[in-house]
């Protein structure tokens, strides 16, 4: 998969960037301002938002930046499924916080319903792979899109939202049944428990636009790619 990273700004979508994690592997350290190549990893993984209506990114609230708001699961550590729950019910306030001041009508205040870019903080970059995900949700037939690399689907995908509010409100009425009382019940469920309740357009990631900063040997790799890939848009910003 090749893409213009810039053909990104002529699409409207909103965007949920996951930066909860305990980053374990990285021995506790804050994974999102882990910095690569002189950048943070998740103002790398905010350049996947540009052009995006409403950024909402899942984490402590040191991480807000101008324009992008910043929310957590309840309770925090919850995994990527509750962290897009929560970062999409922040959304839809964000819509209807839209709407409102916009005038519209109470009963249709929200404002338009946009497809629903997610993607992970520790994946920098992602901006590569957005407009061939969000070009993929041209088919009616799919409910989203994601990335797809050596057969195993990575955390950058789009979402058309309504189809991903029926099925979070699915598994969490399941989740609730299995702990034997109501509850959100998207504490813990993997991302492909997710998708396996959608209809996911694979996109190839050929381009290894989806590697991620998982370990410390990770960073070191992304640093020299990252960093090479830096000083050459220096010597040559074609």
């Amino acid at each position: 998969m090749t893409s213009d990273p810039g053909a990104s700004d002529a699409r409207t979508f909103d965007a949920i960037v996951l930066a909860g994690g305990r980053g374990s592997r990285l021995g506790g350290v804050s994974k999102p301002e882990v910095r690569v190549a002189g950048r943070s990893l998740l103002d790398r993984a905010l350049d996947a938002t540009a052009g995006a209506r409403h950024v909402v990114v899942v984490g402590p609230p040191r991480l807000a930046r101008p324009g992008v708001v910043a929310v957590l699961e309840d309770p925090p550590f919850g995994g990527p499924v509750a962290g897009i729950d929560a970062g999409l019910a922040a959304l839809d306030r964000l819509r209807a916080r839209a709407g409102t001041a916009a005038g519209t009508d109470p009963d249709t205040q929200r404002g338009p319903d946009l497809p629903v870019l997610v993607l992970a903080c520790d994946i920098p970059a992602a901006a590569g792979a957005v407009p061939a995900l969000l070009a993929a949700l041209a088919d009616p037939g799919v409910d989203g899109a994601h990335l797809v690399r050596d057969g195993h689907a990575q955390l950058v995908a789009v979402h058309r939202p309504a189809a991903l509010r029926v099925a979070l409100a699915s598994l969490g009425q399941a989740g609730g049944r299995a702990a034997g009382h109501d509850g959100t019940g998207v504490r813990g469920v993997a991302v492909r428990a997710l998708h396996a309740r959608l209809r996911m357009a694979p996109v190839p990631d050929d381009d290894g636009l989806s590697a991620d900063a998982d370990t410390w040997d990770d960073v070191a790799r992304l640093e020299s790619v990252l960093g090479r890939r830096s000083r050459h848009d220096r010597h040559d910003p074609r």
